[in-house]
């Protein structure tokens, strides 16, 4: 599905923190390089980021917290292949003081349910260019490229909390509250109730939207793979900035049954629930 991109202010920021980063004499002021030899015109070099290691991140999440994200760890036949299923697979990375991440995948008769977190620690190579505005930069051409859509009411988009509230009753409840007035009721015969949305949307107040409860900045974004009559495979991504670290949780789940549709609220309750627990730990 084709979505319409909206990312208020994020492109005049990220054009602001480009320019903020490029500097200017233009204004009479002094460059580390107008006059090299004579005292006090060197800029002053931006202050380092807050973080200067990342947590262990297979170790991040407790088990009690994975067995709401993978039921399937229950049902594994013995004590071992648990064990192995929460610890995780290290994400292979060349400076772990730098990123780090850690995936984890488990198969049940319900479905398969993919989880990977992610931490990166932004490090500015520019003396005049902060740790933290680095971060700011990058984060901001991340929430460009997640291409939001326009939020369907006038309210932000980050009230998503109220929002997962109001649908309660989850995706399936309150389907017909999900077609807005930017969907058509299907024509043919043969596609249910017109009162049905696509399976590609999600209820009111569940869209992919920006989140202001959460670090410095963050956003979720839902996505449901149009892979036709096959299962349909849900991935929930819940990305924020703290400081000078970036942490993205990707949390996906494909049903065993065919045609059958994950619940959006049910799996972004719970990448926002891990992604809050990150971020309270960071903060810690």
């Amino acid at each position: 599905m084709q979505r319409k991109a909206y990312v208020p202010g994020v492109a005049a920021l990220l054009a602001a923190l480009l320019a903020g980063c490029t500097g200017s004499s233009g204004d009479g002021g002094t460059t580390d390089n107008s006059n090299p030899g004579e005292p006090g015109t060197a800029t002053q070099a931006a202050q380092p980021g807050k973080y200067t290691a990342l947590p262990e991140p297979c170790g991040a999440v407790d088990e009690k917290l994975l067995d709401e994200l993978l039921p399937g760890i229950r049902e594994l036949p013995d004590e071992a292949a648990r064990e192995k299923a929460y610890e995780g697979e290290a994400t292979v990375t060349f400076n772990t003081d730098r990123r780090a991440g850690c995936r984890w995948k488990v198969d049940s008769a319900q479905a398969t349910d993919h989880l990977r977190v992610d931490f990166e620690r932004v490090v500015s190579y520019d003396r005049a260019v902060s740790d933290d505005s680095e971060a700011e930069r990058l984060f901001a051409e991340r929430l460009v490229a997640a291409d939001l859509p326009e939020p369907t009411t006038g309210e932000s988009g980050s009230a998503g909390e109220s929002g997962s509230a109001d649908a309660g009753a989850g995706a399936d409840a309150d389907a017909d509250e999900a077609t807005g007035p930017a969907t058509e009721p299907s024509s043919s015969p043969s596609s249910g109730s017109p009162s049905s949305p696509p399976p590609s949307l999600s209820p009111s107040g569940l869209q992919s939207r920006a989140l202001d409860d959460l670090g410095d900045e963050a956003f979720l974004d839902d996505e449901l793979s149009s892979s036709g009559s096959t299962a349909k495979q849900r991935m929930v991504t819940v990305a924020f900035r703290t400081s000078n670290v970036i942490v993205t949780v990707e949390y996906a789940e494909q049903p065993a049954t065919v045609g059958a549709v994950p619940d959006s609220k049910e799996m972004q309750d719970r990448a926002r629930k891990l992604a809050s627990g990150l971020a309270d730990a960071l903060s810690g």
